[in-house]
């Protein structure tokens, strides 16, 4: 009998930028022997760096590259982080609908330090207050595609890859 515990597959981890997609998602992919997909980190190998494609297409066209790689990242049977904005599109939106999808929260105190010296163009102008702005705005389609939330500002990433499966069915 395997110690790797169960859950259906593909979970998606949506969230604002540094609510810990990324960590908690490679942590919880390595707990239940699956792929990890961080759809921003495709976006780069394949376009180049995600403030380059800002400063050179804008960000309707960085919307439109990242709605391609999301619509083939939901199809695969992974761990899958989108970009903080990705839930902007409805087509997005629609694909999560009846996917198991985990709303990572965070505070604005715990996730100022984690946003220092990063290369967000977003956040370029703004800091701490314009990431909190982009939370406000996208809040609502975050409560409306998570069937899971759970808040990583003072949670270790072990405890919420725990909860995360405990909720989702894990069995050993």
């Amino acid at each position: 009998m395997s110690d790797t515990p169960r859950i259906a597959l593909p979970v998606v981890l949506v969230g604002p930028m540094g609510a810990g997609k990324s960590r908690v998602g490679q942590r919880l992919a390595a707990s239940v022997g699956a792929p990890f997909v961080d759809t921003d980190l495709r976006i780069v190998e394949r376009y180049g760096p995600i403030e380059e494609i800002f400063d050179r297409e804008g960000e309707e066209y960085f919307r439109i590259v990242e709605r391609e790689v999301v619509g083939e990242a939901l199809r695969e049977e992974a761990v899958i982080s989108l970009g903080g904005g990705a839930v902007l599109h409805d087509d997005t939106r629609d694909d999560l609908a009846g996917l198991p999808v985990v709303w990572l929260q965070v505070s604005a105190s715990a996730v100022a330090p984690r946003l220092t010296g990063g290369n967000r163009p977003l956040l370029a102008d703004g800091g701490v207050e314009r990431w909190s702005a982009i939370l406000d705005a996208r809040r609502p389609l975050y409560e409306s595609v998570a069937d899971f939330s759970i808040d990583t500002s003072r949670r270790s990433v072990a405890r919420i890859v725990d909860d995360i499966t405990a909720h989702f069915g894990g069995t050993r």
